[in-house]
């Protein structure tokens, strides 16, 4: 009896969860566009980049074709000359005689993140204040400058305590949302149900209990002052979560992390079940260590799960079939229109638009649920990761040891 009324419970905290989750989501601007583009800072692009698909040219012409009037210098970082993404950015440079971009060949990482030890190498070459961290697979509307950088040029006045006052940027750092642009299988539209329904609402669900102190890596605008105070990209060379770690660290100094409206694509090869699981379990390992009681809590969300145990606990009685019964038709339609809202931008990228989530893919999302739940069980039971290839090890504090 206890425990049926405990999982009865449960299934209706997480009804609530997700309806909180949902109305977070739905009052959020997201795509909203500024009016007028009045703040055109000088901004300086660092683009990692290892390896290239029949989607990186498209990616990285995207940032070329910004309707941007200020100054734009784009600084694209590889480990080896013999890279094959070099030849799509020497094309791209010889497209663009224009604009100020350079390709740099870096010298072996000098720490387990490979992507951050390439930053490391491209800050001295950073000339503008304003400095754009980017992912490779990242797709932008060409828009997306001027609404990215607009958050920063707010100040306030900080009294130091002394007869003067100095002016203290209240905005640190701004990062964009993201949705999987080309689920292209099976294992890719599990993907998709988790980061364009989930992820996304579930970060401004956080956001509403108090200002969010970490970023999110796919696009990320701050200023140089910010990064010197945190020592570098040199500081975070060794950390798994270096987008959660520059968000953190920069809001631990007094600046806010500011989401921006606008939604940015990430364009992948396809992947497999094998390819998509090792992702996931990497990514809930990384929120495990970065924030290990949120994450715990995190399964109270699971709107399909509780429901499922309270139904299989008594099949027999009409009022847990008809609890679940509304939980996951919520649970669905909450989903759906989650997933359909963060693709509809009024200014798409420069690249081909997937259409909405059909009805043909509500069973992926009680599916989703149930596989997130193996996902979260075994994000506690190792600190073992694959990434780009390489085996790491997960430290406690959040840093990777090789092997």
């Amino acid at each position: 009896m206890i425990l049926n009324l405990t999982l009865a419970a449960l299934a209706i905290l997480s009804f609530a969860l997700t309806l909180w989750q949902w109305l977070v989501a739905r009052r959020f601007p997201l795509h909203q566009r500024l009016k007028e583009h009045s703040f055109p800072p000088a901004v300086t692009l660092l683009k990692p980049l290892k390896g290239s698909d029949e989607f990186t040219e498209d990616c990285l012409q995207s940032w070329f074709n910004q309707h941007y009037t200020g100054r734009v210098q784009i600084l694209f970082g590889v480990a080896s000359a013999d890279d094959p993404v070099c030849a799509v950015v020497r094309k791209l440079i010889a497209a663009h005689p224009n604009t100020d971009a350079e390709l740099i060949v870096c010298s072996e990482p000098s720490g387990a993140n490979a992507k951050i030890s390439k930053l490391a190498k491209l800050e001295p070459l950073v000339k503008h204040e304003i400095v754009i961290i980017s992912d490779a697979d990242v797709c932008v509307p060409p828009d997306l400058l001027p609404n990215l950088v607009e958050p920063l040029r707010e100040t306030v006045r900080a009294d130091s305590g002394h007869k003067s006052t100095e002016a203290v940027p209240s905005c640190g750092l701004v990062s964009c949302f993201y949705r999987l642009a080309n689920p292209t299988t099976l294992a890719m539209r599990w993907e998709a149900v988790a980061i364009n329904a989930d992820f996304w609402s579930q970060v401004l669900q956080a956001q509403s209990l108090k200002p969010i102190d970490f970023a999110l890596g796919a696009v990320m605008a701050t200023r140089r002052a910010q990064l010197r105070q945190i020592g570098g990209f040199a500081a975070l060379e060794n950390c798994l979560a270096d987008d959660y770690q520059l968000g953190n660290r920069i809001a631990h100094h007094g600046q806010s992390i500011i989401l921006s409206p606008v939604v940015v694509e990430c364009w992948s090869a396809p992947m497999n079940w094998r390819a998509v699981w090792k992702h996931q379990l990497r990514w809930a390992r990384t929120i495990r260590v970065c924030q290990p009681l949120p994450y715990f809590f995190s399964i109270l969300n699971n709107a399909t799960l509780w429901p499922l145990l309270s139904l299989m606990l008594t099949p027999l009685r009409a009022s847990p079939l008809i609890l679940a019964s509304c939980c996951w038709f919520f649970r669905i339609v909450t989903a759906l229109n989650l997933q359909h809202r963060i693709s509809r931008s009024p200014v798409p990228p420069p690249s081909a638009i997937h259409p909405p989530p059909s009805l043909s893919s509500l069973w992926l999302i009680p599916l989703k649920d149930l596989l997130q739940t193996a996902v979260w069980f075994l994000a506690f039971l190792g600190n073992r990761i694959e990434w780009r290839g390489q085996r790491l090890r997960l430290r406690r504090d959040g840093t990777l040891a090789r092997g």
